[in-house]
């Protein structure tokens, strides 16, 4: 019996033509997105943001800092995951009071753990953070790749483009983030060959040791 996630996985590929008159629906997104709520995360702190590019004046400026790229305005969607460039203790207090609102238990049970937390990555340097909360967004990414192919939605993963141009078009330097990763989501254009292609992937003998 073949794995359906398996089938998922081999269906999806990096579309290259969207198909602009054919849009997600609101159901199908929410689904998405909530893959993406639910992603792992290191600690659990979920450093970054997601913002859904809906406005079409905004994605005609963000093409232009996309190597004119025509996915960026012809897919239903494009999700740009945006890390925090930067963050204190209040990361972590923050996500502690969601802890403990959450499973119901006092706040000061926890006061170890946060200690914990904040000796771990506070002291970073500002570049190692940045980096730290940029790999974080790969993870949600991944899985907004599965759920949109489980659903038989079409996707491309991104980084073809000039992030501070998309810092400055969305805002994003006023609000500590930084365009780590971007990904567009809609339904392939018949005419995009690139579907018909077989996919290439190193063979598990490869890539896989077993130690």
């Amino acid at each position: 019996m073949t794995n359906r996630y398996l089938e998922d996985l081999n269906w999806r590929y990096a579309a290259k033509k969207f198909d602009s008159t054919k849009k997600v629906s609101q159901q199908d997104l929410d689904t998405i997105l909530s893959a993406a709520q639910l992603s792992a995360s290191s600690y659990g702190l979920q450093p970054y943001k997601i913002l859904v590019i809906q406005d079409k004046e905004t994605r005609e400026k963000l093409k232009l800092a996309s190597w004119n790229q025509s996915q960026i305005t012809d897919a239903s969607h494009l999700l740009v995951i945006a890390n925090k460039v930067d963050f204190d203790g209040s990361l972590v207090d923050d996500y502690i009071q969601r802890v403990a609102t959450t499973r119901n238990i006092p706040l000061e049970s926890l006061d170890k753990y946060g200690a914990f937390v904040k000796s771990g990555i506070t002291s970073m340097p500002a570049e190692q953070k940045a980096i730290w909360t940029a790999k974080q967004t790969y993870i949600v990414l991944a899985n907004i790749l599965s759920a949109a192919a489980n659903l038989r939605i079409d996707n491309c993963p991104m980084e073809g483009f000039e992030a501070q141009k998309y810092n400055e078009i969305l805002d994003l330097d006023n609000q500590g983030l930084n365009a780590s990763v971007i990904v567009t989501i809609g339904y392939r254009a018949q005419d995009d060959q690139t579907q018909h292609q077989p996919k290439v992937r190193t063979s598990k003998k490869d890539l896989i040791e077993y130690i």
